[in-house]
Formats: C-alpha cells, sequence, structure tokens
C-alpha cells in the first residue's frame, strides 16, 4: 500500500512542478513587464496597470481560479477542455496573473531602490538607457529582489495545492484521493513530506543564489 500511495503522490507531484514551473516561466517576465507599466510617464498606463494590480492582489488567489476556470464556460466560450490538460493550463493562467502581479510590486520596488546618481552617472559616462538599465540597474536590482522573490516563489509551491479546487491532479488532490476512496488519512500527510523537500531545495538554491550575488558588498 504505502509503494502504491507514493506512486501516486509522486504522479500528483508532477503536475504540482509543472504548474510550479510554468508559472515561473511566464509569470517572472510579465512581472517585469507589468513593473515598467507601473512606473509609465504616461499617466493613465500607469493607473489602468495600478489598479490592475491592486484588485488581483487584493482578492483571493482560489477565487482568481474559480473565475477564470468557470467563467468563460458560463458565457459559452469553452476555452478550457474537461481534461486534465485544460485544468492545468487553467491554472497555470490563473497563477501567472496573480504571481506576475505580485512580483511586479517586487520588481519596482528593486528598481527604484537604485540610487538615481548611478544612472545619472552612467548618463554622463555617455551610456544609453538601455545599456544603463542592463549594466546598472539590472545587476543591482537582481540582487535587492531575490530575498523577496524567493519567499514569493516558496508561497507558489503551497499555493499549487488549489488547484485541486477544479480538479486538476496534483499532489494534494492525489493524497485527498485516498481518503476519499479508502478512508485512509496518512496519504494526505504524506504529501507533507514531498513539500518539505521541495521548499527545503528551493530554500538551499535561494541561498546559494545570494551568497553570490553579494559582489556589491
Amino acid at each position: 500500500m504505502f509503494w502504491n500511495v507514493t506512486q501516486e503522490l509522486l504522479f500528483g507531484f508532477l503536475t504540482t512542478l509543472e504548474i510550479f514551473a510554468l508559472t515561473l516561466v511566464f509569470a517572472l517576465p510579465l512581472g517585469l513587464i507589468i513593473s515598467f507599466g507601473s512606473m509609465s510617464k504616461w499617466k493613465p498606463v500607469r493607473y489602468i496597470v495600478q489598479v490592475i494590480v491592486w484588485i488581483i492582489r487584493g482578492t483571493p488567489l482560489m477565487l482568481q481560479l474559480i473565475v477564470i476556470f468557470y467563467l468563460p464556460g458560463m458565457l459559452g466560450y469553452n476555452i478550457w477542455s474537461g481534461n486534465e490538460t485544460g485544468r492545468v493550463t487553467a491554472t497555470v493562467v490563473a497563477f501567472t496573473i496573480n504571481y506576475a502581479c505580485y512580483f511586479s510590486v517586487i520588481f519596482r520596488g528593486g528598481i527604484e531602490g537604485v540610487p538615481a546618481g548611478q544612472r545619472e552617472a552612467g548618463e554622463v559616462l555617455g551610456m544609453t538607457r538601455r545599456q544603463i538599465f542592463f549594466k546598472i540597474t539590472l545587476l543591482q536590482m537582481i540582487k535587492r529582489v531575490v530575498p523577496p522573490m524567493s519567499n514569493e516563489i516558496i508561497t507558489l509551491v503551497k499555493d499549487t495545492s488549489l488547484a485541486r479546487i477544479i480538479a486538476a491532479y496534483e499532489l494534494t488532490f492525489a493524497g485527498f484521493s485516498f481518503m476519499k476512496s479508502a478512508g485512509l488519512v496518512w496519504p494526505l500527510f504524506y504529501t507533507g513530506v514531498f513539500y518539505l523537500a521541495f521548499v527545503g531545495v528551493l530554500t538551499l538554491v535561494f541561498n546559494y543564489i545570494e551568497r553570490r550575488l553579494n559582489y556589491f558588498k
């Protein structure tokens, strides 16, 4: 029984890992783009982006997931198939939008935290705005955003369990299924081992990255 449970949890963990990886792949660049929009000198763009970020950050991720998955069908647009692929895709879309907004705030803080004098020094040296961003601002921004970003990414690992709300077969769903079918509780607690191991690996990775980014000390 233990091996059967482990196999099912591993299968669910693969979906969890897929949701996690795809969310990061799409949310990180989108978050950077949103951060630029929130700092735009054009007020209409800046205000619209800030309102969107406020709405996304101010409402539960579970609610956003339910809306994104069920609302199109209620409106007559069945953009998500009823199979596992459609459920995972909807989850990734919801998570990407949510985490991109959170990441954008972190990116914005990192960019604005770089002293303006350094950008001005780059201009005096004849550097273009592109060169100033990539050679001065970006490097220092990365160092500043890694600690808060690592917290959000670790939170993402645990938030993947929300996918079971729309019946995506991820890790928690796999563990809970044994409680419904066989009356076993321990597989649900067993899922915690997978989450703890995953978070532990990420913690080690981010600690290593932070040590490597101490080039400005």
